[in-house]
């Protein structure tokens, strides 16, 4: 548990208050590298609107005017211009790995 709560530390350091909902939306990110949106609002049980909040809130630009936490990117789908693409950015890289040496000791 000890490994845990520091990890949840370690992401409070981004924002004082990242919730679970966050924490999962970035943790499926980072093991579905390049997943799209809808793949996640499936597996995760969760609405369109609450996934766009979350990745929002991930990505570069949050959606109250305000800088996201970069930890992800979104990107249009090539195959089809109505989905999105999520992967990691390089400090999203930086976080992950940095979380996994926590857990993983």
């Amino acid at each position: 548990m000890d490994r845990l709560m520091k990890a949840v530390n370690l992401l409070r350091l981004y924002d004082r208050e990242f919730p679970a909902q966050l924490m999962a939306v970035l943790f499926y990110v980072a093991s579905h590298e390049r997943c799209h949106k809808q793949a996640l609002e499936e597996d995760l049980n969760i609405t369109t609107a609450s996934s766009s909040r979350n990745t929002d809130w991930l990505s570069k630009d949050h959606r109250l005017n305000k800088p996201g936490l970069d930890l992800i990117k979104k990107e249009v789908d090539p195959g089809n211009q109505r989905r999105q693409i999520l992967s990691l950015t390089a400090k999203g890289k930086d976080l992950v790995k940095q979380l996994t040496s926590i857990i993983y000791e």
